[in-house]
C-alpha cells in the first residue's frame, strides 16, 4: 500500500471531527448572526457595533484566537468550581464561530439595506406587520445576498477548523501538523487535500440552494439540501456510538517525532492489554498536561524540565532524581495524575551549532557563546522563546543574538544546515545532533532543569491496575542511544520511517514482547 493510502486511512474519523466541529461554528454563527443582522439593518448605531466587532475579529489570527479560549475557559472553570472544558471542542467551536460571524452578518445588512425602498413602502402600504414584512418581502429577496455570506463562512470555518488540532480537538489538521513536522508529505497532503475538498463540496451543495433560492427553483433547494444532510450524516458515522467506545483510552502526544513516537509506543502495550486506542497529537506543551488532568487524554509523555518550570513554577535546578519526587508529589496532591515513572532517558534542551563553526569560532558552553552571539543568528522551536528556561538562560547568561526567530523543530534544524541560523535551541535525543555533527553547548552555570522523559496517567487511570501494569515495563528501560536511532528514522531525510514503524523498531531494540 502506497503511503498516500496509508494516510488516506486515517481522513474518516478526522474527517468527521473537523466536521463536526466546523459544522456546529457554523449553526451557532448563523444563529447569532441572523437576528444580528436584522437588529443592525434596522439601526444604523447598532451597524457600527456589530460589524465593527466583526471586522475586529477577523484581524486576529485563527490560531491566537483559538489558544486565548484556553485561559479564558481555564480561569472561567476555576471560577465556578470546575465542568468547563477548556480543551477540545468547546475552544474550537467558541472561535470558530465567531470568525463564522462577519460574511453572514455583513452580507445580511447589505441586503437588507440595499433593498428598494419602494418594496418596502408597498408591504408598509397593504398594512404588514413588521414580522410579516420580513418574513414574506425581505427574507425572500436577501435570502441570494445572505446564502452568498454562509457560504464564504463555511469555506472560511472548514480551513480554520483544521487549526483546532492546536487545543486538542481532532481534525484534518492532525494529518496537516504530523505530516510537516515529520516531513510525511503523503500525510501532509491527505490531510490538505481532504480539508479542501470537504470545503469545496460544502460550497458547491450550499451553492445549488443559493441558485435555487435566486431563481425560485424550490425543489432544487430541496435537493442540495437533502444531499447535504445526507452527507453530513454519512461523513459523520465515524463518531456515532458503537458498542466498545467506554474501553477507548486516548493516548496523547505533542507536536515532534519522538512524541509521536512515544504515542505509538504507549498505545502498541495499551492495545496488548485489551484497550482500544486512539491518538490525540499535535497538542502545544500549554495545553497537554492539562487534557491530561481533564481526563481529555488519559496517557502522555513529559518532560520532567517541563512540568517543574511550567506547571510547577519553579526556578531551582535540583538534582535530577529529587526532581522526579518532587514533581510525583505535586502531581498527586494538586491533580490526582500518577507519575508512572520515568522511561530513561533525558530530553533536555541543548544549545547546538554546527560542529565545524563552534570548533572556528572556539565555543563550547554557553558562557563562550555571550561575546559571539551579536554576530550569530538563533533559531528555536515555536516555544522556547517564551518559555521560562528562555528567561533564566538570559538571566545566567546574557545572551544578545543578532537575530532570533521561531520554527517548528524540524525546520529548525533545517535553518541551522542552511547557514540561516547558527545556533538553535536542540533536543539532547535528537538523532540530528549526530547526523549533523552538531556541536552541543556546555551550560556550566546549570541555567537549564532536567529533562527526563515521564510517563503521566490521567487521574482516572491511576486507579486502573490493569493500565499501569501495561505500561510499567516500558519504564527504565529506553535509553537515550535508542530513542536517538528511532528519533532519526522518522527525520532524516532519506528512507524516512513513520512513527509507527519507529515505535515499532523501538519496541525490539529494547526487547519489549510483540
Amino acid at each position: 500500500m502506497t503511503p498516500f493510502l496509508e494516510a488516506m486511512g486515517r481522513v474518516p474519523e478526522l474527517l468527521a471531527a473537523h466536521l463536526l466541529v466546523a459544522g456546529s461554528a457554523l449553526i451557532l454563527g448563523l444563529l447569532i448572526s441572523l437576528p444580528l443582522a436584522v437588529w443592525s439593518a434596522r439601526h444604523p448605531n447598532v451597524a457600527r457595533v456589530t460589524l465593527g466587532f466583526a471586522s475586529l475579529i477577523q484581524t486576529i489570527p485563527s490560531l491566537a484566537l483559538l489558544a486565548l479560549f484556553y485561559p479564558l475557559l481555564l480561569s472561567l472553570s476555576t471560577l465556578v468550581g470546575g465542568g468547563i472544558p477548556a480543551l477540545g471542542f468547546l475552544p474550537s467551536l467558541l472561535a470558530l464561530t465567531l470568525y463564522a460571524l462577519l460574511p453572514i452578518l455583513r452580507n445580511g445588512v447589505t441586503g437588507l439595506t440595499g433593498l428598494d425602498p419602494a418594496v418596502i413602502e408597498a408591504a408598509d402600504g397593504v398594512g404588514m406587520t413588521p414580522a410579516q414584512k420580513l418574513r414574506l418581502v425581505e427574507a425572500p429577496l436577501v435570502a441570494p445576498v445572505l446564502m452568498a455570506g454562509i457560504r464564504t463562512a463555511a469555506v472560511w470555518t472548514i480551513g480554520a477548523a483544521t487549526l483546532s488540532t492546536t487545543v486538542g480537538q481532532p481534525s484534518l489538521g492532525d494529518m496537516i501538523f504530523a505530516g510537516l513536522q515529520t516531513q510525511n508529505w503523503a500525510l501532509a497532503l491527505a490531510g490538505c487535500l481532504s480539508a479542501a475538498a470537504l470545503a469545496l463540496a460544502v460550497d458547491a451543495i450550499l451553492g445549488g440552494i443559493e441558485h435555487g433560492i435566486r431563481h425560485r427553483r424550490r425543489a432544487q433547494i430541496w435537493i442540495a439540501a437533502a444531499v447535504l444532510a445526507a452527507g453530513v450524516a454519512f461523513a459523520l458515522a465515524p463518531l456515532w456510538p458503537r458498542a466498545g467506545d467506554d474501553k477507548v483510552v486516548t493516548i496523547g502526544a505533542k507536536n515532534f517525532s519522538e512524541q509521536y513516537i512515544l504515542a505509538r509506543l504507549i498505545g502498541h502495550r495499551l492495545e496488548r492489554a485489551g484497550y482500544q486506542v486512539r491518538y490525540r497529537e499535535g497538542l502545544g506543551s500549554a495545553v497537554v498536561f492539562g487534557a491530561l488532568k481533564g481526563g481529555d487524554i488519559d496517557a502522555y509523555v513529559e518532560y520532567s524540565g517541563t512540568i517543574w518550570t511550567g506547571e510547577m513554577r519553579r526556578s531551582d535546578v535540583p538534582e535530577r532524581a529529587a526532581m522526579l519526587g518532587a514533581i510525583s508529589d505535586w502531581a498527586q496532591q494538586t491533580s490526582g495524575v500518577k507519575l508512572l515513572g520515568a522511561l530513561g532517558f533525558e530530553n533536555a534542551y541543548a544549545f547546538a551549532m554546527r560542529g565545524d563553526d563552534a570548533k572556528k569560532r572556539g565555543i563550547t558552553s554557553l558562557a563562550e557563546l555571550i561575546a559571539a552571539a551579536p554576530e550569530l543568528n538563533f533559531a528555536a522551536d515555536l516555544e522556547f522563546l517564551e518559555r521560562p528556561e528562555w528567561a533564566a538562560v538570559q538571566k545566567a547568561y546574557p545572551l544578545k543574538f543578532k537575530t532570533a526567530h521561531a520554527y517548528s523543530p524540524t525546520f529548525m534544524y533545517r535553518a541551522l544546515d542552511s547557514k540561516q541560523a547558527d545556533v538553535i535551541s536542540a533536543f539532547s535525543s535528537d538523532g540530528r545532533i549526530a547526523a549533523q555533527n552538531l556541536a552541543v553547548l556546555g551550560d556550566p552555570r546549570r541555567a537549564i532543569p532536567g529533562y527526563d522523559a515521564i510517563l503521566l496517567l490521567a487521574p482516572a487511570r491511576a486507579k486502573d491496575a490493569r493500565f499501569a501494569a501495561a505500561l510499567a515495563p516500558l519504564v527504565g528501560h529506553i535509553p537515550v542511544e535508542a530513542m536517538r536511532e528511532a528519533n532519526y528514522m522518522v527525520d532524516r531525510d532519506a528512507n524516512k520511517a513513520s512513527p509507527e514503524q519507529a515505535a515499532r523498531w523501538l519496541e525490539k531494540k529494547i526487547g519489549l514482547p510483540e
